[in-house]
């Protein structure tokens, strides 16, 4: 009986390995080739006929110039976010006179809607680069100081108070004992963040630039091709999962290797 049950126990763990990501993509593959093939609609491709756009478009045409545009838009709101956001949540956290006085405004930024900032943005300071990934940071940077903020207040005294006990520097001090307790923190900002600033890039693209992945969706919607939609969506998507487990999930393992693991 625990022999079966050990054995059990293995064949669950090995299932929760990459084959369970495989087959769910694979599942829905199927579902869309079967849709496709009933629908018989130009308005519904079939996984075949977007996978050879994708093709196409990659050896011949510029999906991967309008990716590397976008993933660049995205990379620079992510950098200037993460920077000022961290640092006024960290600030707020801290100094409660500066929370309090800076607070109504941070509501405001948080309820305001994305599609505002980005208008006013353009308006303001013209259909430029500049704009367009200020407009992005700013509709990201209230969440982080929100969650940062929480980490400040949430920072043990106690060990604030070994750090003076032995004298540390400012810079060990920082490293060793603030930075671990706000690891979760700066994790939590920065996955929210990615998710986030890669819907809004698409948004201010579509609105205001003549290049990248929100421009070609923009484009082909008015030509009603739903194939070039879907090829540079499923690109997008590509790139997205890639970072996500090639970069975000290895960085956050070594992150937190510090951790015990449970047993």
């Amino acid at each position: 009986m625990t022999f079966a049950g050990s054995e059990t126990g293995l064949s669950l763990r090995r299932l929760r390995g990459p084959w369970v990501s495989i087959a769910s993509v694979a599942g829905f593959l199927l579902v869309w080739f079967v849709a496709a093939e009933i629908a018989q609609s130009r308005l519904l491709p079939g996984p075949v006929a977007v996978l050879e756009f994708i093709y196409e478009e990659t050896v011949h045409g510029e999906l991967l110039t309008q990716l590397g545009i976008t993933l660049w838009r995205v990379v620079a709101s992510f950098v200037v976010a993460m920077v000022i956001g961290s640092a006024i949540g960290l600030a707020m956290g801290q100094m409660p006179a500066l929370n309090r006085a800076l607070d109504p405004w941070l509501i405001v930024l948080l309820n305001l809607p994305a599609l505002v900032i980005i208008i006013l943005a353009y308006v303001w300071f013209g259909l430029n680069e500049a704009a367009a990934i200020g407009a992005v940071a700013l509709n990201k940077i209230p969440n982080v100081v929100v969650t940062l903020r929480e980490g400040a207040r949430a920072l043990d005294p106690g060990l604030d108070e070994m750090a003076r006990a032995y004298r540390l520097t400012p810079w060990s001090k920082f490293r060793n004992v603030i930075l671990p307790q706000l690891q979760p923190y700066f994790a939590a900002a920065s996955r929210s963040g990615i998710s986030l600033i890669w819907k809004i890039v698409l948004v201010v693209e579509l609105l205001g630039r003549p290049n990248g992945v929100g421009f070609e969706l923009h484009l082909n919607f008015q030509l009603f091709n739903v194939t070039a939609i879907l090829g540079y969506t499923l690109a997008f998507v590509a790139v997205m999962l890639t970072i996500e487990y090639l970069l975000v999930q290895p960085l956050e393992r070594y992150s937190t290797r510090w951790r015990n693991k449970p047993v």
